[in-house]
């Protein structure tokens, strides 16, 4: 998410002499967690996470998703090669990959539970896991789901785009998530010491801010019983997002002054000769 073009120049470095590598400590200038999106698609090459790691603090936190070729192509069945190269190729994030992300097809339903059970039990320890799940049928009823990410200590991460289908799209950028977002039932329990939400709003920063109050006081919440929240939230062109995820670590701070401040942002701006 750190190389998203609209934030050149904005957020990030621009085009000219600067790399990926550049983006991402300006990112991790705004927010400290991102999203890996981009294992999903592909596994990228250790020598690219390297890079990743040296270009972030200690306590800066990925949360990668599973590549698609094991969790949509194969099922969670026949993945010890795949999963070996990209355990591979993370592994120079150390504890920086702080969660693993087991996104699955909204085909994927309690029926097949068994097989995620299985999955996760294989996995190796000394890791921490989370799920997110698209069937609606899990959200009919969750004990079954619930009970099985229990018994590995994972988490459910809830998508919560309710904010979002409250109203018709009213701009290209909306009008291509609403074909393309899930409408999700809206789940605000969290199962570990590690809570993951993602949050979508809309292209109206007042829409946006009005439905995540939910989260805000959720989050406050966990912080008092001792959990460690990571909060995502995106808009559908999430030109804005930067900003609106320390606007929302602003409003979860107000109500629990004791957690830590977001860094400062190193200004971005064209490099000059004086």
């Amino acid at each position: 998410m750190w190389n998203l073009k609209s934030w050149q120049g904005r957020f990030v470095p621009g085009a000219g002499p600067f790399t990926a590598g550049d983006r991402l400590r300006a990112y991790s200038g705004w927010c400290n967690a991102v999203e890996g999106n981009t294992t999903f698609y592909a596994t990228p090459t250790r020598e690219t996470v390297q890079g990743w790691a040296a270009s972030v603090g200690p306590d800066f936190r990925f949360i990668l998703k599973i590549p698609k070729v094991i969790t949509h192509e194969r099922r969670l069945t026949d993945f010890d090669d795949p999963l070996r190269v990209f355990l591979d190729a993370i592994e120079p994030l150390g504890d920086r990959a702080s969660t693993l992300w087991i996104q699955l097809p909204g085909s994927f339903a309690p029926a097949d539970l068994p097989v995620l059970a299985r999955f996760l039990r294989s996995m190796p320890s000394g890791r921490r896991y989370a799920v997110e799940v698209r069937h609606p049928a899990f959200f009919d009823d969750p004990r079954a789901l619930e009970a099985v990410l229990a018994g590995v200590g994972a988490e459910w991460v809830p998508f919560d785009t309710t904010t979002f289908f409250t109203a018709p799209p009213t701009s290209d950028g909306e009008r291509d998530a609403w074909n393309k977002k899930p409408r999700m039932p809206l789940r605000t329990r969290a199962l570990t010491d590690r809570p993951i939400v993602r949050y979508l709003g809309r292209d109206d920063t007042t829409v946006t801010v009005e439905g995540w109050q939910r989260w805000v006081r959720a989050v406050a919440s966990w912080l008092r019983e001792g959990r460690t929240p990571t909060v995502f939230v995106h808009t559908p062109d999430n030109a804005d997002a930067p900003e609106l995820c320390r606007r929302f670590h602003d409003e979860v701070r107000a109500l629990v002054p004791s957690l830590e401040p977001l860094p400062t942002p190193e200004p971005i701006g064209p490099l000059t000769l004086f």
